[in-house]
């Protein structure tokens, strides 16, 4: 009986936990359920989904990337410059195609030459933002300096449905189908969980690991680019030594807290959504209680403690 109490908790545990902080900011927080919170909130909180649905994917097979930030910087910035010459949408596309690319060699390394995701994913993230600031002079490249298309791309960043749906819903939205239906609907989603449950019991039954992680890290890289599109546009800079910093850390933290475990083996799509929202609602809680970053920064990294030690508790 208490085995089944610990397992009903540690799987509810981010839902409560996110509803006792909405609790909170009910009885506490002036304004945090007004529109304009819930807009802010929700363009702010779409990188780290976006980034968190590849992350889910990468840390249920028992890796972790590390370059997602680093790769939002590089696609917005060969976006920002390939889009005036060759027009925003082959621009975007241009930028993705090149993320994806170095998530596919990234999946290469690990799942053929078995190298450690870690090392590997370490190195890019330093190698692939020196490229994206070599890419644009070590300069921000402002959209405003980029004429109509960078005005019209601004303007999309900024866009909002009916007059109060921010854009950034709809990658957020799409991004949560896709990789639920594929982790619970598909084969390939079984075969991603088994490779983390252990390669060797995969590769005996006939997956080819080597296939899944090459896929994997190539989805990450993907949704990593498409977050870097969208952040460019909201913020109308494309910023090679700035722009998504930090993402990867965010995104990792929310897998974590959504309940996915590190050791791979399983994924919890709807719980990384949880855990995004999480942090955002930590921080948020704090700005607008006048409460300084660096305690918002201790609740995150408490609650990433917490979160492994309950699934230590159900391993």
């Amino acid at each position: 009986m208490l085995k089944i109490k610990q397992k009903s908790f540690s799987d509810y545990a981010s839902l409560l936990f996110l509803a006792l902080l909405l609790l909170a900011n009910i009885l506490f927080t002036p304004n945090f359920f007004k529109l304009g919170t819930l807009q802010n909130s929700i363009t702010q909180i779409c990188p780290t989904i976006l980034c968190g649905m590849g992350m889910t994917l990468v840390i249920s097979t028992g890796g972790i990337d590390i370059s997602v930030g680093s790769l939002m910087a590089l696609s917005g910035v060969l976006m920002a410059k390939s889009m005036e010459s060759i027009g925003i949408f082959p621009g975007i596309l241009l930028a993705v195609f090149f993320s994806v690319l170095v998530g596919a060699f990234t999946g290469a390394m690990v799942g053929k030459l078995k190298l450690q995701a870690m090392v590997i994913t370490l190195g890019l993230m330093l190698g692939v933002r020196g490229v994206a600031q070599v890419l644009c002079d070590g300069r921000d490249i402002y959209f405003n300096t980029l004429g109509e298309k960078g005005e019209l791309l601004s303007a999309f960043g900024t866009m909002k449905f009916c007059g109060f749906i921010p854009v950034q819903l709809i990658p957020i939205v799409l991004s949560v189908l896709l990789i639920w239906i594929l982790i619970k609907k598909t084969a390939l989603g079984v075969q991603i969980q088994a490779v983390g449950d252990s390669i060797k019991s995969s590769n005996l039954v006939g997956i080819h690991s080597d296939r899944v992680f090459i896929f994997v890290y190539g989805l990450s890289a993907f949704f990593a680019a498409i977050a870097g599109v969208m952040q460019a546009s909201k913020v109308s800079v494309a910023a090679g030594s700035s722009l998504g910093q930090l993402a990867e850390l965010d995104a990792i933290a929310a897998v974590v807290i959504g309940g996915t475990p590190m050791s791979g083996g399983r994924a919890r799509v709807l719980g990384t959504v949880l855990g995004a929202m999480i942090m955002q609602c930590i921080t948020l809680t704090c700005v607008m209680n006048n409460i300084p970053d660096q305690y918002a920064q201790v609740v995150k990294a408490m609650m990433i403690v917490f979160a492994v030690y309950i699934q230590r508790e159900r391993s």
